[in-house]
């Protein structure tokens, strides 16, 4: 045997040749024209033995700019929020590390259980009444609403706010296509989506209204004044936010939200350099029996004891495929299982003192931005993100690259994705952040420029 994680002696390769009826492996290919197969060896170093391997990884994990050995100003969807020791410990027992999805109850009472409580607590944070098992991401989950409201209301037009973020609204976009639905964004004013716009563009057969907030500048919505012009259309108001949020402001089910989005990132789980994450979706009841996914219901058994079971699951790998809500064919039941540790270990009081260091901690530091070369272009309120403009001529680019050799992760450059807002940041300040990180962060920041 020459390889350990490859047991394949000479023997067996021949064993499988003659079963099949060829001499050799290039027999395999023989229907393949010599003249569209790639003759000569591929490029590559050669073949390292586990030692040296090891050693190579670890040379290109060093490379990454992660939170343990840099300071992060970065946001734009992926937090570096504190996570509670205790968290790892239980997501790395192995009856939830390696659960896969409990369609057998009998013996997945803990995984059941675990997801029930996940919904619970999405619930109570949103003020909906109903949530599933999980999404994909806080991205994926946005486009399934857009799906879904255009199925409860056999209409076929969504508007959505350019204060979403981009990557979401892209998403929605591609979803829309397959489904040939319409998608009509508004633009935004000081930071917030255009009312006087948005009112514009919602008509008759207007399926939904898709916003987020905070949105992506992290500047809060007004909601509350939005929420009639979508009704008195008979559309659905589709909000996103960030849950740790929630911990502050008013509960989207207060506030009159049909559908209730987001990333569940913020609660415990770890940026991990991009993914994955956890999405949650929450609704109204009268919309209970549309929710993609799965939903994980309390019974008791024939003994009278509590227990838990896969109850509505309307996708295509349960029911008649032309009856499926959606084609999404798994939950994130580990990450959701982190989300859900987070919120029972800080319980009520420490998710409002988390969201209160998150809005204290960012305003401070817009404070700091707000003086010298620096200005803020948007006075709207906002949770732990800001955006700051910075002086004409700036390679923000370049600049992120400086910071990150002083040991800053920088903030979002928003010219990327807002052509209109050229020059400008999106910084983002979490409770992980001290008075002094941020003083260092503006000082090096001005330094630099």
């Amino acid at each position: 045997m020459k390889h350990r994680y490859l047991p394949m002696t000479d023997q067996d390769q021949a064993d499988m040749l003659a079963a099949v009826g060829a001499e050799t492996i290039e027999d395999l290919f023989a229907d393949i024209p010599k003249a569209v197969r790639y003759n000569g060896v591929i490029p590559m170093s050669k073949r390292l033995g586990e030692p040296e391997l090891l050693k190579h990884m670890r040379s290109l994990s060093d490379r990454n700019a992660d939170f343990d050995r840099y300071t992060s100003f970065l946001g734009a969807g992926l937090y570096d929020h504190h996570i509670p020791v205790v968290l790892n410990h239980v997501i790395s027992r192995s009856e939830f590390y390696t659960a896969y999805t409990p369609y057998q109850p009998e013996i997945s009472q803990g995984e059941l259980q675990a997801i029930f409580e996940f919904q619970s607590y999405i619930c109570e944070l949103t003020g909906m009444k109903v949530a599933n098992a999980s999404m994909y991401d806080g991205s994926t989950a946005l486009a399934e609403a857009a799906a879904l409201a255009s199925g409860a209301t056999k209409r076929k037009k969504i508007v959505i706010s350019r204060a979403v973020h981009p990557e979401a609204r892209e998403i929605v976009l591609t979803s829309a296509h397959g489904l040939d639905l319409e998608v009509v964004e508004v633009g935004i004013v000081n930071g917030v989506t255009d009312q006087k716009a948005l009112a514009a563009a919602i008509t008759e057969d207007t399926a939904a209204v898709l916003l987020q907030s905070p949105n992506f500048f992290g500047c809060i919505e007004d909601v509350r004044s939005i929420e009639p012009l979508v009704h008195e259309k008979k559309s659905l108001l589709v909000l996103s936010v960030n849950p740790l949020s929630l911990g502050l402001l008013e509960s989207p089910g207060v506030l009159g939200a049909d559908i209730v989005v987001g990333d569940a990132q913020p609660l415990g789980i770890p940026a991990s350099l991009g993914g994955p994450t956890c999405g949650f979706f929450a609704v109204s009841e009268p919309l209970m029996r549309r929710i993609p996914g799965r939903i994980v219901g309390q019974t008791v058994d024939q003994d009278g004891k509590r227990g838990f079971v896969l109850t509505l699951q309307a996708r295509e790998q349960h029911i008649r495929r032309e009856k499926a809500t959606s084609n999404i064919c798994s939950n994130q039941a580990l990450l959701a299982l982190c989300a859900s540790v987070y919120m029972s270990t800080l319980g009520k009081a420490g998710m409002q003192e988390a969201a209160l260091l998150n809005v204290r901690k960012s305003h401070y530091a817009a404070e700091r931005a707000s003086h010298g070369s620096l200005s803020l272009p948007f006075s709207s309120p906002f949770f732990n993100e800001f955006v700051v403009k910075l002086p004409e001529g700036t390679n923000i680019k370049e600049l992120n690259s400086k910071l990150l050799g002083a040991g800053y992760i920088g903030g979002y450059d928003l010219g990327v994705s807002y052509p209109e807002l050229q020059g400008c940041m999106l910084i983002a300040v979490t409770e992980r952040r001290t008075k002094e990180e941020i003083d260092q962060f503006i000082g090096e920041l001005e330094a630099i420029i």
